[in-house]
C-alpha cells in the first residue's frame, strides 16, 4: 500500500511538471542570466538512480533544451549516466518487478526523444562493469566512453557548463 502511494505521488508530481511545462516556453526576457548570451553548452552529470525521480530530471533537461532552442540560444546538450544511473539504461529489465519496468521503458522513450532531438546520451563503461551490467544490453542511441569522468573533463575544457544530476 505504501508503495502504490509513492508511485502515486511520483506520477502526480511528474505530471504537474509535465503541464507546467508545456503552458508556455519561457522567453529570454525573463531570464536575466541569458541577456547577451547566443550559445549554451551543458554536460549533464547523471547520477539519478532513482526510477521515481530520474525520469523527472530527464523530462527537466530536454525541457530546458526546448526552452533555450525556443529562446535561440542555440543549446548543445550533453548527459552522461554514470553510477547508478547505469542500472536505468539497460535492456535487460531482470531484476526489476513489473511496475518498476514501466518506469525503465519511460525512461527509454524519454532518451529517445533526447537523442531525436539532437542532445547527445553517453555512458560510463566503468559504471557499467561495475554494476555487473553486460554493455550489449545498453540502449543503442548512447554511445559508451571508457570514463564518464574523462568524458565530463572534456566537455568542460571545451567550455561546457557542468550540472550535478544526483
Amino acid at each position: 500500500m505504501k508503495e502504490n502511494l509513492r508511485r502515486l505521488l511520483a506520477m502526480l508530481i511528474v505530471t504537474l511538471f509535465l503541464l507546467l511545462s508545456s503552458l508556455s516556453l519561457a522567453s529570454a526576457e525573463e531570464y536575466d542570466a541569458m541577456k547577451g548570451v547566443n550559445s549554451v553548452k551543458a554536460i549533464f552529470d547523471m547520477r539519478d538512480g532513482n526510477l521515481q525521480t530520474a525520469g523527472i530530471h530527464l523530462n527537466l533537461i530536454h525541457n530546458t533544451y526546448k526552452e533555450l532552442a525556443a529562446m535561440k540560444k542555440n543549446p548543445v546538450f550533453v548527459v552522461v549516466f554514470i553510477g547508478s544511473a547505469v542500472r536505468l539504461i539497460s535492456s535487460d529489465h531482470s531484476g526489476f518487478n513489473a511496475e518498476e519496468q514501466k518506469s525503465i521503458k519511460e525512461i527509454a522513450g524519454i532518451i529517445s526523444r533526447m537523442s531525436k532531438a539532437g542532445i547527445r546520451v553517453e555512458v560510463c563503461l566503468f559504471a557499467v562493469k561495475l554494476f555487473g551490467i553486460d554493455p550489449a544490453s545498453i540502449l543503442p542511441q548512447i554511445e559508451r566512453v571508457g570514463n564518464g569522468w574523462i568524458s565530463e573533463i572534456g566537455y568542460q575544457a571545451r567550455g561546457y557548463s557542468l550540472v550535478p544530476v544526483y
